[in-house]
Order: structure tokens, then C-alpha cells, then sequence
């Protein structure tokens, strides 16, 4: 068992940048495949990011390729999402996810363990 928890989101301007952090607990967080997952009002839940336990390879949505980036400190048992550029469409609750398996996917059922959200707007 894992437990995630998301912090760092909050009110930005269009072209701000906000860091968001997931702190986990449990077992090795080295051992974990993270993706960080967004849910806008009104719309689905949608992949944003993932870094693999294998290799560390990470993989992002289109529309955030060059703005954002993910990364793990496994001594801080915690993953990050940097977000530079941000837009009004960027604008959502964001949710760490996280995986006991050695490769990433973009789909949310993949992961058995999320966090409880964080929320980030962004005003333009």
C-alpha cells in the first residue's frame, strides 16, 4: 500500500509557474511508476505526465511538452511536476497517481494509488 500526497497548487497568471509536489509513503517510492493526471470541471480525467521505474524514461500529453516536466527524488520519496508557461487551460485539479510496475502508461485505471488532488487555476 501507498498513500500520495499532492501539494503546490494555487492561483497563477498566464505565463506563471507553480511546482507541484507528491509526497508518498509506503513502500520504496523508487519502486514506482508516477504519472500525474488533470481533471478540468466538467471534463474527463486526462494524463499530463509519467516517469517509468524503468529507466526513468518520462512521457507527456502533447499540449505540455516543453512547459512542464516530471521528475522523482527518490531519497525525498517524492515526485514533481514543474509547470513553466502556464495557460488558462491548464487550469484543473491535479492528481499524483502511482504504480507497482516497471513501465508507464497514459491511462488512469493503469494506476491503483492517487492522491487526494491539488488545484491549480491559472488567470489570464
Amino acid at each position: 500500500q501507498v498513500q500520495l500526497v499532492e501539494s503546490g497548487g494555487g492561483l497563477v497568471q498566464a505565463g506563471g509557474s507553480l511546482r507541484l509536489s507528491c509526497a508518498a509513503s509506503g513502500r520504496t517510492f523508487a519502486s514506482y511508476t508516477m504519472a500525474w493526471f488533470r481533471q478540468a470541471p466538467g471534463k474527463e480525467r486526462e494524463f499530463v505526465a509519467a516517469i517509468a521505474w524503468s529507466g526513468g524514461s518520462t512521457y507527456y500529453k502533447d499540449s505540455v511538452k516543453g512547459r512542464f516536466t516530471i521528475s522523482g527524488d527518490n531519497a525525498k520519496n517524492t515526485a514533481y511536476l514543474q509547470m513553466n508557461g502556464l495557460q488558462p487551460e491548464d487550469t484543473a485539479a491535479y492528481y499524483c497517481a502511482a504504480a507497482y510496475r516497471r513501465y508507464a502508461s497514459t491511462e488512469a485505471n493503469y494506476y491503483p494509488y492517487w492522491g487526494q488532488g491539488t488545484q491549480v487555476t491559472v488567470s489570464s
